[in-house]
C-alpha cells in the first residue's frame, strides 16, 4: 500500500522501514566480531548481506568502512584481506589518504587492528538500506567520498 508524504509517492509507511534498518544496525553492531588476523574462508559465510569493518586502536573501536556483498565471504576475505586495490576498497584508502604507505602496510594495518562483523541479507535493496543507514549512523572514516 502506498502513502502519499508531502506529495511524495512511498511504497512502504516510514515507520515500518525506520524499524527495519534501526533493527539491522541493532544486530550488526551486537554481531560478534571476527578480527582479520583470524580470518580464514572458512569463518565466512558465502550468504549476502551488510558488514562493518572497524578497527581497535588503544582500546577504543572506530568505525573504517561499511560495505554490503553478494558474497560476504568473498568481499570481506578475497577482496578486502587478499586482494589488489582495485577489490580492497578499505586498503585503497588506507594507502590513498597516506594512513598506510603501501598496499602490503594496507593489508598488515587490517590484520593487526581490523574487526569485522556482519549480518546475513538476501534482498538487494534491503542490503542498500542497511548499508546507507548504518553508514549516516555511524560516519565510518572511510568509505564516505564526493559523489561522481
Amino acid at each position: 500500500m502506498a502513502a502519499n508524504v508531502r506529495g511524495h509517492m512511498i511504497r512502504s509507511p516510514v515507520a515500518a522501514w525506520r524499524k527495519f534498518v534501526d533493527d539491522a544496525f541493532r544486530r550488526l553492531v551486537a554481531a560478534d566480531p571476527l578480527s582479520f588476523s583470524a580470518m580464514t574462508p572458512s569463518k565466512l559465510p558465502k550468504a549476502s548481506g551488510v558488514y562493518l569493518i572497524t578497527a581497535r586502536i588503544d582500546g577504543r573501536e572506530f568505525a573504517y568502512y561499511v560495505g554490503r556483498s553478494k558474497n560476504l565471504r568473498r568481499r570481506l576475505y578475497t577482496n578486502h584481506l587478499m586482494g589488489p586495490l582495485t577489490n580492497a576498497r578499505l586498503k585503497k584508502y588506507l594507502v590513498n589518504t597516506g594512513e598506510c604507505s603501501g598496499i602490503a602496510e594496507a593489508k598488515q594495518f587490517l590484520q593487526r587492528w581490523c574487526l569485522a562483523r556482519w549480518i546475513e541479507e538476501t534482498d538487494t535493496r534491503r542490503r542498500g538500506a542497511i548499508e546507507g543507514y548504518v553508514t549516516g549512523v555511524l560516519f565510518p572514516k572511510h568509505g564516505i567520498y564526493e559523489e561522481h
